[in-house]
């Protein structure tokens, strides 16, 4: 069974956030050994300057990196690939088939994630477009990986 981790860089505030991740956690169990690890975010002044940004996604990728360990990473940012839900599936089910056993999904803060983190992804993940709140996206991708099982176990949830 594959171990799936998603590493986040803060974490969920709200409750009604936190709840439909655990909908998904719980449904997810079926299909692989899935863990959350959410790692805290950088402290930065209300208008920080880009020097500060990067210095706190250099410190945030360095945790994130440690975190890994050595897993392939699958990070999500705006400049990655938009798949198809099939299509993402079918990304999970080669990972499996070329026999990788651990995979990392990286959610980074609100200012993304640190080139050094891009760079060591396996591959680069896009949501959508559009921007949405992290909180959110984190839901959303919790989603797409439960969609994806079900693609993949040929599942009624998806249609």
């Amino acid at each position: 069974m594959i171990k799936i981790r998603v590493i986040c860089v803060g974490k969920l505030k709200e409750s009604y956030w936190r709840s439909a991740c655990a909908e998904y956690e719980k449904r997810l169990r079926p299909f692989c050994r899935f863990s959350v690890l959410e790692l805290p975010e950088s402290r930065l002044p209300e208008s920080p300057s880009p020097a500060q940004i990067s210095a706190a996604l250099d410190a945030e990728g360095e945790r994130i990196l440690s975190a890994a360990e050595g897993s392939p990473m699958l990070a999500l940012c705006v400049e990655g690939n938009l798949l198809s839900s099939p299509e993402f599936a079918h990304h999970l089910e080669a990972f499996a088939v070329q026999g990788i056993g651990s995979l990392s999904f990286v959610v980074g803060s609100s200012y993304g994630l640190s080139d050094g983190v891009k760079s060591k992804a396996r591959f680069k993940l896009s949501m959508s477009f559009m921007t949405f709140p992290h909180q959110l996206a984190r839901v959303m991708l919790f989603e797409q990986i439960y969609r994806a099982f079900q693609i993949l176990h040929h599942g009624k949830y998806h249609k």
